[in-house]
């Protein structure tokens, strides 16, 4: 798709638009084609305001007289639409990560698009606002629009697909009508041997490691984000927290892993250090995409004592204990010293996890772990939230995924505007109202 929308030039081989080929490695060219592009990374200017964002893309060149309210009409009229407030003088820096995403597809939307490629556009959206989306993808199909969604949920590709194609490992595998493919046929399609769902024996769990009696969160705005919400997360123990993007999730999640102050009484362990935080933008927050897989890897290990004596780093041992994670953890690379951000999402997100895993930690922060992952990875990161937490380790998995909530969690809570919600049904997450 970064081929179609011009980021990329291929090696070889020719993409036409009807009969005009498709300009390479000129993304602008391909914008006047009429292709448009969101993002699964957002490309957003974090210090510019939603309304910037939004003119920046509609822009078409340095001499043009910018009239903000002009660029953006469409884009807001797009928003209309689809029920989205749009905070206009808000920097997209300070947006969460569900406005952030809306706002990616805005841009595309203010535009006359011929093709809209969108790539995984609903990880971070609630199923309110997915049916809201898949509502407009129609729409503009019915208008003459070409429309492809890069998707892994096998549910939302039969709800909104005509015609669906798979690659694996940059190969083709299959093409079919949505009609004449079954759901069975297009998992082996994705992942080959379907690989089985590990048998995680279940234990008895042990004295609670979390404590939260009445705690509230300021969030960056200053605003009350977590208002008075108590609850405990016991060793061995999935607690689950969903709800709409944007109602305390993250700043809880971040109260949890010592990264943000809380008011009220809250008991961690006592080690800072046995904290392991999984956050839900691996790129951003989880990685340091310039440094190797064993760099990122070393910034927990460095609390090993084989890894470093008197001071000094012992690299053989490194490098030894690097390449075993990057085996038993399946991060496919070339070696321990490839570069993070050589990797796919999936592959990051493994080296994610084995950082805060290999650390045995007593309590697990976890952000939407699968969020943009294919099928074998989402089941990789499910299998070992599940081992972590057979060993002893506490787990807070923070998900506005329902279906991962109910497959790891025991119990489930749900933040409406910062309050928590009891209750483990569909009808209160989906009740929650942003």
């Amino acid at each position: 798709m970064n081929l179609l929308a011009g980021f990329l030039s291929a090696d070889a081989g020719e993409i036409r638009l009807g009969s005009t080929p498709i300009p390479q490695g000129d993304p602008i060219a391909c914008r006047q084609l009429g292709i448009e592009m969101i993002h699964q990374h957002f490309m957003l200017v974090p210090a510019f305001t939603v309304e910037e964002n939004l003119a920046l893309n509609r822009l078409p060149n340095l001499h043009s007289s910018l009239r903000i309210s002009n660029l953006i009409q469409t884009s807001l009229t797009a928003a209309k639409g689809l029920d989205w407030e749009v905070a206009n003088d808000s920097r997209a820096r300070d947006l969460p990560v569900g406005a952030q995403q809306k706002l990616e597809i805005l841009k595309a939307l203010g535009g006359d698009a011929r093709v809209l490629i969108f790539d995984e556009p609903t990880a971070v959206l609630s199923p309110t606002e997915v049916t809201e989306l898949f509502t407009v993808l129609r729409r503009l199909r019915d208008a003459g629009a070409v429309v492809i969604l890069i998707a892994h949920k096998l549910s939302e590709v039969f709800a909104v697909a005509d015609r669906v194609t798979v690659l694996r490992r940059g190969e083709f595998i299959g093409t079919a009508l949505i009609t004449e493919i079954t759901s069975e046929k297009l998992a082996r399609w994705m992942v080959g041997e379907f690989p089985p769902a590990q048998d995680i024996p279940t234990q008895e769990l042990g004295p609670p490691v979390v404590q939260a009696d009445g705690i509230s969160v300021i969030g960056d705005q200053g605003q009350l984000a977590v208002r008075d919400v108590s609850f405990e997360i016991r060793a061995g123990e999935i607690v689950g927290f969903g709800g709409v993007e944007g109602n305390g999730q993250d700043e809880l999640a971040e109260a949890l892993a010592c990264l943000r102050p809380a008011a009220g009484a809250l008991t961690l362990p006592v080690h800072r250090h046995r904290i392991g935080y999984i956050p839900q933008d691996r790129q951003a927050d989880g990685l340091a995409l310039g440094l190797s897989i064993e760099e990122n890897l070393l910034i927990k290990g460095v609390d090993r004592a084989e890894l470093v004596r008197r001071g000094w780093l012992q690299l053989r041992a490194i490098h030894r204990w690097a390449a075993t994670l990057v085996e038993k953890f399946a991060v496919k690379a070339e070696s321990a010293r490839s570069l993070a951000g050589s990797l796919s999402g999936g592959n990051q997100q493994k080296v994610v996890v084995a950082r805060e895993l290999d650390a045995n930690p007593e309590l697990l922060v976890v952000v939407n772990p699968t969020r943009g992952l294919d099928i074998r990875s989402t089941q990789f990161v499910h299998d070992s939230i599940r081992q972590a937490a057979a060993a002893g380790t506490a787990v807070a998995l923070f998900s506005t995924d329902l279906d991962e909530l109910r497959a790891l969690a025991s119990t489930t809570y749900f933040l409406s505007r910062g309050e928590l919600l009891t209750g483990n049904s569909a009808e209160t997450y989906l009740g929650a109202k942003a």
